[in-house]
């Protein structure tokens, strides 16, 4: 057990590096990006951390952590804004639905990351958005450059822009090393998705 000592200088020291925000990239061809945000987020909400992840991508498909943000509520919120995966799969929505849908969820991004009510801010798959077309590079570096100062900034998705990543101070780069559906696996349940 800690003396009372060393818990109260933790807890000084957790209050003083809440004050400053950073921001983390996830990027990379290897799976795992949105999950590795999923558990900040999960980690966050054991210490009373509030944040939301705003999906630029992910449509209508169920997946697991639509159920799983229900469980981490109030604490965190899931904001689903895009429509599907654009061009792949039965994607049969026109490219500028896609990017209408794209920009709206860039406006909703503007205003969470403003909030003083959010801890912790998480884009998910915005760098794909940038790659698609549907936003700029610019857009993203304007938001990373209007952030409430306190509020941890996580960015997922392949294809991340170096300058980008020149403002980040965390990158992580998911790298494939194998993968099951190379040997004719479909994505499978609670594992991709």
């Amino acid at each position: 057990m800690l003396p009372v000592l060393a818990v109260a200088t933790l807890t000084a020291l957790f209050e003083m590096k809440k004050k400053e925000g950073l921001v983390l990239i996830n990027t990379g061809s290897g799976k795992g990006k949105t999950t590795a945000a999923l558990g900040i987020a999960l980690r966050a909400s054991g210490y009373g951390l509030k944040g939301v992840m705003i999906q630029f991508i992910k449509g209508s498909w169920f997946y697991g952590e639509k159920k799983s943000f229900q469980l981490l509520s109030p604490n965190f919120r899931l904001i689903t804004h895009g429509k599907g995966f654009v061009g792949i799969i039965d994607d049969k929505l026109p490219f500028e639905e896609h990017k209408k849908i794209a920009q709206e969820a860039l406006e909703i991004a503007k205003k969470e990351v403003i909030c003083k009510d959010n801890d912790i801010v998480i884009l998910d798959e915005i760098n794909y958005a940038a790659k698609g077309n549907l936003i700029t590079t610019q857009d993203i570096i304007d938001l990373i450059k209007m952030k409430e100062k306190t509020i941890d900034l996580i960015l997922t998705g392949n294809y991340a822009d170096q300058s980008i990543i020149d403002l980040a101070d965390t990158v992580t780069e998911m790298k494939e090393i194998k993968h099951a559906f190379n040997k004719g696996n479909l994505a499978k349940k609670g594992i991709d998705f």
